[in-house]
């Protein structure tokens, strides 16, 4: 069905790789359509709970496809920036928690698709000291400005300072320097990643649905408006929780002192 991902499920967790470790995984026009067509199925997916990215290889993501862009002109390159963005930003719309497994390197529009998920989780080096989640911004070095929307997004999770010396310098950082400026959550080791990617989505999973949803919800929005306004959208969900059967059940197993709760997603 897809050429350069694949897509699983695990029960109710999904899990997406981008499968095009000949190129480090780098996003071509035929990643991109990959990437919008399982976006389709993942969005109206009802029963899925989390989405975890990562990358198949020893790369997340090396970066947008440097051959095909090099020949683009001005109209070309407006569109391309437009449609990769375009897809970042269904990612960090989607409603459930998405969790970025960085196992190689994430850089540029790789960088910008692990920054496109709620946590990222990256990869240390080897026994030898090899390999591990390496970030980075490089397009100034090839004469273009990050066009995924990584001077958007860089900034909101490092801060402008320390993004625009990443993206102005065009410097690759490792894993412990990444969680140092806030940009990783957590860091294991190469063979452990995914079971702490899928540990953290199981934790994510176990709880009422529309309640993480709505948790995430308020966040996102919220950190795009001012203290009040998020105080009023926070109450405003809290009081839809009410309207749930998991409220009732969430709240049922610990009065009735229940360690199993059987959340519904209604």
């Amino acid at each position: 069905m897809y050429q350069t991902i694949r897509y699983e499920k695990n029960e109710n967790i999904g899990i997406l790789t981008i499968n095009r470790p000949q190129a480090l995984n780098a996003l071509n026009a035929e990643v991109v359509g990959d990437l919008e067509r399982v976006l389709d199925d993942i969005e109206h997916d009802s029963a899925l709970r989390v989405l975890i990215v990562t990358g198949e290889g020893r790369s997340f993501v090396g970066g947008a496809d440097i051959g095909e862009m090099c020949p683009m002109n001005l109209s070309e390159g407006r569109a391309w920036g437009r449609r990769g963005s375009a897809v970042m930003r269904r990612i960090e719309k989607l409603e459930i928690p998405t969790i970025a497994a960085v196992n190689g390197f994430a850089l540029g529009g790789g960088c910008e698709l692990a920054m496109s998920c709620d946590i990222i989780l990256a990869a240390s080096p080897n026994a030898e000291g090899k390999g591990g989640a390496r970030f980075g911004q490089p397009e100034v070095g090839l004469g273009i400005t990050p066009g995924f929307s990584g001077t958007q997004r860089l900034p909101r999770r490092v801060g402008a300072a320390k993004a625009k010396e990443l993206i102005f310098s065009g410097k690759m950082i490792d894993a412990f320097e990444a969680k140092q400026i806030g940009l990783v959550n957590e860091i294991y080791a190469p063979d452990k990643l995914m079971e702490g990617a899928l540990a953290m989505a199981q934790s994510f999973a176990a709880n009422a649905p529309i309640a993480v949803k709505y948790s995430k919800a308020c966040i996102d929005r919220g950190l795009q408006m001012d203290i009040d306004d998020g105080v009023a959208l926070e109450n405003e969900f809290f009081a839809m929780c009410f309207a749930t059967e998991d409220q009732k059940e969430g709240m049922g197993a610990f009065l009735e002192k229940r360690k199993d709760k059987h959340f519904q997603n209604r």
